[in-house]
C-alpha cells in the first residue's frame, strides 16, 4: 500500500545519484564537503527504506545493483529537471549580465541595422554583444554562441525560434540607366542576355543561383538559374554600388537595395518571379534555464517588434 511506504528525503536520493556517478563513497562525499561515513549512511538508510540493497561495496569501490541502477536510471531526469528548475528560479532574481554571443546572417540588415541593438544595450548596461556576421553553416551551441539570426526555413526544427522581421523576398534589380542601355527584361531567363553581378564564395566555388517563381496551372513553380556573372563577390555592399554605377543587374534581398529603391538610384525587376517567403528568426537550444541576458533579448525583440 502506498500509505506504508515511507518515502526517502530528496537529499539521500541527490546523495545516491553522486555515488552512482562516481562509483566511490569518498569521491561523492567530496563533492558535496562531507565524510565518507556520511555518504555511507545514507545510502545505507536510504536502503533500508527501499527495503533492498542498491550499491555493491568493496573496499576499493562501489558498483550498482540490479534495483540501484534501475532507480538511478529513472532518477537522473528527473533530478536534472529539479537542477533546472532551480537554476530558473534563480536566474528571474539575476540582472542580465556578462557577453552575449551572437552568429548573425550578413543579409539580416534589420537586426543588424543599428538601432535595435542599441536600445537593448541602454536597458541592460551590464551585458555586453559579440556579434559575428556570417553566412557560413554551423553548429552555434559546439562553437560556443548563445544565439544566432537567421532565415527560418534554414534553422534546424529542434531549435526555439523567434521572428525578428518580416516576410523578405529577394529581388533583381538595376539601375535605370544600364536598364535605358541593354532594355528591361521581362522574364528570367532573358537575364541570359544581361550582364549580372553575383555573389559567390569563392572564385573555385559555383555561384549562388538566382531563385525565383511563376504561376502555373497547378499552382507555383519554383526554379534556381545559374547565371552567366560578369562579376561575383562575397560582398553585398559591392554588389549593390555595381549596380547603382551601372555594371549590371543583381540579385540580392530586398531589404539589401530598399534605400536606393527609394532614392531612385535602382530600380526593381522582374518583381512577379519573386514571391515572398518566412523572414529571419533569432534561434537557440531549448533550454528550460536560459541564461537572463538571452532572456533579455528576447523579450526586448518582443518589444522592438510590437511598439
Amino acid at each position: 500500500m502506498l500509505s506504508d511506504f515511507n518515502a526517502p528525503d530528496f537529499n539521500a536520493l541527490a546523495i545516491f545519484a553522486l555515488v552512482a556517478q562516481e562509483r566511490s563513497f569518498r569521491a561523492a562525499a567530496d563533492r558535496i564537503g562531507v565524510t565518507r561515513s556520511a555518504v555511507s549512511q545514507t545510502i545505507r538508510r536510504l536502503e533500508e527504506t527501499f527495503g533492498i540493497a542498491l550499491v555493491h561495496r568493496t573496499t576499493r569501490s562501489v558498483a550498482l545493483t540490479e534495483a540501484g541502477e534501475s532507480l538511478y536510471r529513472d532518477l537522473s531526469p528527473a533530478l536534472s529537471a529539479m537542477r533546472a528548475a532551480i537554476e530558473g528560479a534563480r536566474n528571474l532574481q539575476e540582472r542580465p549580465r556578462g557577453q552575449l554571443r551572437l552568429a548573425v546572417s550578413s543579409i539580416a540588415e534589420s537586426f543588424l541595422s543599428g538601432p535595435m541593438l542599441s536600445a537593448f544595450l541602454d536597458d541592460n548596461p551590464d551585458v555586453t554583444l559579440h556579434v559575428t556576421v556570417t553566412d557560413d553553416e554551423f553548429d552555434i551551441v559546439a562553437e560556443g554562441y548563445d544565439a544566432g539570426v537567421r532565415l527560418g526555413e534554414v534553422i534546424d526544427r529542434d531549435m526555439i525560434a523567434v521572428p525578428v522581421s518580416g516576410d523578405q523576398r529577394q529581388l533583381a534589380v538595376a539601375s535605370p540607366a544600364y536598364l535605358a542601355r541593354a532594355g528591361m527584361p521581362l522574364h528570367p531567363r532573358d537575364l541570359a542576355g544581361h550582364r549580372c553581378i553575383g555573389w559567390r564564395v569563392a572564385p573555385d566555388i559555383a555561384p549562388y543561383r538566382w531563385e525565383f517563381a511563376e504561376m502555373t496551372e497547378a499552382g507555383a513553380r519554383e526554379f534556381a538559374l545559374a547565371v552567366a556573372d560578369t562579376v561575383t563577390t562575397t560582398d553585398m555592399a559591392l554588389m549593390v554600388r555595381l549596380a547603382i554605377s551601372g555594371a549590371g543587374i543583381t540579385f540580392g534581398m530586398e531589404e539589401s537595395f530598399r534605400s536606393a529603391i527609394r532614392r531612385g538610384e535602382l530600380v526593381a525587376v522582374l518583381e512577379k518571379f519573386c514571391p515572398r517567403f518566412s523572414g529571419f528568426y533569432l534561434y537557440y537550444p531549448g533550454r528550460r534555464n536560459m541564461a537572463p541576458k538571452l532572456r533579455a533579448l528576447v523579450d526586448h525583440l518582443q518589444r522592438w517588434k510590437d511598439r
